[in-house]
């Protein structure tokens, strides 16, 4: 391959006969005089005229130049020139393609594939084979390894299968699989290492590359000024969350934003964290009232999509209402002696805590009510505590000289009359220790420091089911802990005080342990912590998208979902027991996030490396086919031309003629770049109104373009590309269906616009207006409601309904259910009722699901925006709700009318 500048050829042998043009101009200087007719009289006519002598005619210089402008385009084809190609490695031999498919590769992932699929294409141009070698370990648990040879066109196949991982890379691994390759494949070799630029272990990068660099010429295509982030787990405080998001450094400021979302993919809050130039932290709170942040079940950060951007949140983080009431609250605060002194700093950081009477505390949702030495007396305040316990409240007592001497039925098990204390008729020597908490218990896992004693208890009468009621136990066996299950709550009783006096414990920080532990079985958490097997549920990949788990997936211990690396073994997502996946409550959240360093970036480069920046890269293009056309196109003309100085076009051809043809042809193809005016009016194209915001301009544009090739390919409407339209300023007679997406800054339409919309509506006209914050996309775009309704204060909008099960539009050409768009989950509002005069087509459909960023298309042909939650399978959908939208659009109430065939059948039959 040979390259001037930006451009280069793969034959370049080819251009040889480039200078052989000189002779083609010297053979095409002369051509043949054009046959004349002649009537000859007779042949004694013939001796009275003078001989004339013949010399050829000269070949007209403009035609000269056109045959020859013909020939070297033919030349410079057929030489296979590629402008702007991606290096393929440079050296000898074959090329070896490494590729970091770890979690820090999936925010540019498909920019990486392009480096990757370009370097593919210069070796296919240069006869080479080619090997890959990813670094990440594969799920399927086996060693990394590097592929045999094969063609440029079979690893491009292999390379398209890849997706990232959401682990690390393994280098060191990497370098023994690269090792093993160069003992298999001696030789010169280069090398196109795709790099994430960040070191994931000690040295891993500078060994790899340095090996890589030994082997022969090294490129490295990596991404430059793009920071590589991290959102490890947030710390849970009594009233918000406080988010923390890491960073590789930059030269200028940045920002991130978190997105906080519920079970179902809906965006309920957000969060921006400012990064400072060259910074590598940042930190923001997210406020949110209790009831909204329980349904929180994961955080994403954007842009940057991957597994090291998401967090799933777990019980853990969730913060459940816990009540405290004591017999005497005017001294149940007092330091030190309060009976909620210690309950009260023991749960405000896990728990939102109230207090009160039990019967003002039940009135609003409660998950624990923790009473402290405080009788039930008999009557309304037992009947609602026994009611709220029935339908699945905890109940936590805690003994004291009050409960001791009063006992109550809301008590696990039956008390003896008195306490055992030190000294007493039931007393023991010296104080007691705890007994190491056995399984089943939700303490399981908890070690009972040495120095927690109890010196006092209230004393449980013996029984068959006392055992088994026993959570903690003190060292002669008596029991502390007991509890019962009544209907779907639980009664849980310490068998001492809440305070310091008849035992240390509320001073440890088991007594914190303890209650963090009861508060999460309230909320259907299994209590056995220990060494339980938690299965793999949910798995989320490298972009940070969940799906089943994959074979190799293997469970985790419990007391050690917190500690466990995110590997192939146990990857990131959602782990518990089995059977119950769809109840969140009895799943465990193993983060990527959670035991991944600060991002760092690699080190330096081995000398003489050549490095190539990814992302916003221009993709190379083969222009040969293109010169192969034009010149195609000046032969044509040229034969047109000989045919016209022959005469066997006919006389009309005059000389005017012919000389417009000719620059005509010559000026052809950049003509082509301009529509003509009115050109909307000659084939069927979409429209979207123009916003002013160059970016959601653009998006819309893609979009248009994306769908009309969609249905290009799959229906037999024909769509040109898409136009941007002015309503006021321009026709909009000649669009079947406008999208308007719906900024936050958004005014009224002028008078103009607003006449020229109802116009287009009132002749059937569709308006599509994209609010982009419906469903998973809420808090996208806010404001968008509020713009919503000025935008269509003047316009004649019908009354809407959503969009029913038998519309029109979930049928006209595919059958769906639903109308994802980038967003899912949202209402889609149509006309509610129907207007004849309009064939009942509504003239107005209103979302806010971001069509056009699902339907969107780059100038690779690649999706650039991320369908939420659904992936790929939604982005399916969207196109299809798209083609239905414009055949409702083209077509009407054509497949609404199909449904009164039989009967319209019939009465003609009649």
């Amino acid at each position: 391959m040979w390259q001037v500048g930006p451009l280069a050829f793969a034959a370049p042998w080819l251009l040889l006969a480039l200078p052989a043009l000189p002779v083609l101009w010297w053979l095409l200087r002369v051509s043949p005089p054009a046959p004349r007719s002649q009537a000859f009289p007779a042949l004694r006519l013939l001796q009275d005229l003078p001989p004339v002598e013949e010399t050829p005619h000269r070949t007209p210089w403009w035609l000269l130049l056109l045959r020859l402008a013909a020939a070297a385009l033919l030349v410079l084809g057929l030489a296979r020139p590629v402008w702007q190609p991606v290096g393929g490695g440079g050296g000898a031999g074959p090329l070896l393609l490494v590729l970091d498919d770890g979690w820090a590769a999936a925010p540019d992932w498909p920019a990486r594939v392009a480096a990757a699929a370009g370097a593919l294409e210069a070796a296919g141009r240069e006869g080479r084979r080619v090997a890959l070698l990813p670094t990440a370990p594969p799920e399927t648990g086996e060693a990394i390894a590097a592929s045999a040879l094969m063609p440029a066109e079979e690893a491009r196949a292999r390379l398209a299968a890849l997706r990232p991982r959401a682990w690390a890379p393994d280098r060191a691994a990497a370098l023994a699989a690269f090792e093993a390759f160069r003992v298999a494949t001696p030789g010169p070799i280069a090398t196109v290492y795709v790099a994430d630029g960040v070191e994931h272990g000690t040295d891993g990068f500078a060994a790899l590359s340095g090996a890589l660099a030994a082997a022969g010429p090294l490129t490295v295509a990596r991404a430059e000024a793009r920071p590589v982030r991290v959102l490890p787990p947030p710390r849970a405080e009594a009233d918000r969350l406080v988010l923390r998001v890491l960073q590789t450094p930059v030269a200028a400021p940045t920002e991130a934003t978190v997105l906080a979302r519920t079970a179902d993919g809906r965006a309920i809050a957000s969060a921006t964290l400012p990064f400072a130039a060259g910074a590598t932290e940042a930190e923001a709170a997210m406020d949110l009232p209790i009831e909204i942040r329980n349904q929180v079940v994961r955080l994403d950060l954007e842009p940057e999509a991957g597994a090291a951007g998401t967090v799933l949140l777990d019980e853990r983080f969730r913060r459940r209402p816990v009540g405290l009431s004591a017999a005497l609250e005017t001294t149940a605060d007092a330091p030190l002696t309060g009976d909620l002194f210690y309950l009260d700093r023991a749960l405000a950081p896990y728990a939102e805590i109230r207090r009160g009477t039990p019967e003002a505390l039940l009135a609003r949702q409660l998950a624990v009510l923790v009473l402290a030495d405080r009788e039930v007396p008999e009557g309304r305040e037992r009947e609602a505590l026994a009611r709220w316990v029935e339908q699945g409240g905890m109940l936590i007592r805690f003994a004291g000289p009050r409960l001791a001497e009063r006992p109550d039925p809301l008590l696990p098990v039956a008390l003896r009359a008195g306490e055992r204390q030190l000294g007493g008729a039931l007393s023991w020597d010296r104080p007691q220790a705890l007994a190491p908490f056995p399984e089943g218990s939700p303490f399981a896992g908890l070690t009972p420091p040495a120095e927690v004693t109890i010196e006092r208890q209230v004393l449980a009468e013996p029984s068959p089911r006392l055992t088994e009621r026993s959570w903690a136990r003190l060292a002669d066996g008596t029991p502390l802990v007991t509890h019962v299950a009544r209907g779907q709550g639980r009664i849980v009783l310490f068998h001492v005080t809440a305070n310091a006096e008849w035992s240390n414990l509320p001073l440890s920080g088991l007594f914190v342990d303890m209650l963090r532990r009861l508060v999460a079985l309230s909320a259907g958490v299994q209590g056995a912590e220990g060494e339980t097997p938690l299965a793999p549920l949910e798995i989320l990949d490298g972009f940070g998208r969940l799906g089943p788990a994959p074979p190799a997936a293997a469970p985790v211990a419990a007391n050690r979902v917190e500690a466990t690396a995110a590997s192939p073994r146990h990857p990131p997502g959602w782990y518990g027991t089995p059977g119950r996946a769809e109840d969140a409550a009895w799943r465990r959240a193993l983060n990527l996030s959670a035991q991944l360093p600060p991002p760092r970036e690699a080190g330096a480069l081995p000398p003489g490396t050549r490095v190539e920046p990814i992302g916003g890269v221009p993709a190379e293009r083969d222009i040969g086919p293109w010169l192969l056309a034009l010149a195609l196109l000046l032969l044509a003309v040229d034969l047109l031309v000989s045919l016209a100085q022959r005469g066997l076009v006919g006389t009309q051809w005059s000389r005017a003629a012919r000389t417009a043809a000719v620059l005509g042809a010559l000026a052809g193809a950049p003509a082509l770049a301009q529509e003509p005016d009115g050109a909307a009016a000659l084939t069927a194209r979409l429209g979207y109104v123009v916003t002013g915001d160059a970016q959601v301009d653009e998006i819309s544009r893609m979009g248009l373009l994306g769908l009309s090739d969609f249905m290009n390919r799959r229906t037999a409407a024909t769509l040109a590309e898409p136009h941007a339209v002015v309503p006021g300023r321009d026709d909009l007679s000649f669009y079947p269906l406008l999208y308007w997406p719906v900024l936050p800054d958004a005014g009224v339409p002028d008078g103009p616009a607003a006449a020229a919309l109802n116009a287009f509506m009132r002749n059937g006209g569709i308006i599509l207006l994209d609010t982009r914050d419906e469903g998973s996309g809420e808090g996208f775009n806010p404001g968008a409601r509020a713009a919503l309704r000025r935008v269509t204060r003047d316009l004649a909008v019908p009354p809407l309904a959503p969009v029913p099960d038998d519309h029109v539009l979930k049928r006209a050409f595919y059958l769906l259910q639903d109308l994802p768009g980038r967003f899912s989950g949202g209402q889609v509002w149509v006309a509610r009722d129907q207007d004849r005069a309009n064939d009942s087509v509504s003239p107005v459909i209103i979302g806010g699901h971001d069509w056009a960023a699902a339907w969107a298309q780059d100038a690779r042909g690649q999706n650039p925006y991320a369908t939420i939650p659904g992936g790929a399978r939604q982005r399916v959908l969207a196109y299809r709700f798209g083609t239905n939208l414009v055949m409702y659009a083209l077509t009407g109430n054509y497949k609404g009318d199909q449904v009164h065939v039989p009967a319209i059948l019939e009465r003609l039959g009649n």
